[in-house]
């Protein structure tokens, strides 16, 4: 019973301090986005969350949720948009809305022989490392307007982009950074298959 108390404290923590839905800055602009000037991929996929407790991830399917980015990539500079559905009919809508927005922009350079990477989005801003093709990411930021009394204050986002394959692997790391040391505290395993503009011979699909 000890125990079943601390895991619903714990959900009820990240739930709470995870939610993004009243802080969702997506930059305005007079010029509606178009596919020309970039190249656009859209991923859709869904995400399975766990939190860590007694040592160990723990499956906490009722926070699982299906999304879609809308990615645009103008040559070294990213602009991407998240919208995350949480389906699950026991999600108890701690974390904000059942439908999130999400944004970030990555602006890539060299340094040396690395590629490295400044992030600004509406969960925080920090810094990443890619290889030259984007195919191996990895971002981390601390989570902005987090309180001192959560068990996380830093985001670690790792991309794995199996672009031959049209899927796209990626771990969200949710832990407290405290004097150096990681504090792990949730994960949520993402992955998501790839779309792209096309021409189509005829329609998909008809009514029967």
């Amino acid at each position: 019973m000890k125990k079943l108390s601390i895991y619903l404290v714990v959900i009820t923590t990240i739930l709470t301090s995870c939610n993004s839905s009243n802080k969702v800055i997506i930059p305005t602009s007079k010029t509606l986005p178009s596919v020309k000037d970039n190249y656009t991929i859209v991923w859709v996929g869904s995400g399975k969350s766990y939190v860590y407790i007694d040592g160990k991830y723990q499956r906490n399917e009722s926070n699982d949720y299906s999304f879609e980015v809308i990615q645009r990539r103008y040559g070294n500079s990213w602009k991407s948009i998240k919208n995350m559905h949480r389906i699950h009919p026991d999600y108890d809508g701690k974390a904000g809305e059942r439908e999130q927005t999400m944004f970030f922009a990555i602006d890539f350079s060299k340094e040396g022989t690395e590629i490295v990477s400044k992030i600004n989005s509406s969960l925080g801003n920090g810094n990443g490392v890619s290889d030259k093709e984007f195919r191996e990411q990895q971002i981390q930021f601390a989570v902005d307007g987090i309180s001192s009394f959560a068990p996380y204050n830093t985001m670690r986002i790792t991309q794995h982009y199996k672009y031959e394959e049209g899927r796209l692997l990626e771990i969200v790391e949710l832990f407290k950074l405290d004097d150096g040391k990681e504090i792990p505290f949730a994960k949520i395993e993402e992955s998501a298959i790839i779309f792209r503009p096309t021409i189509l011979d005829s329609s998909p699909t008809k009514f029967e």
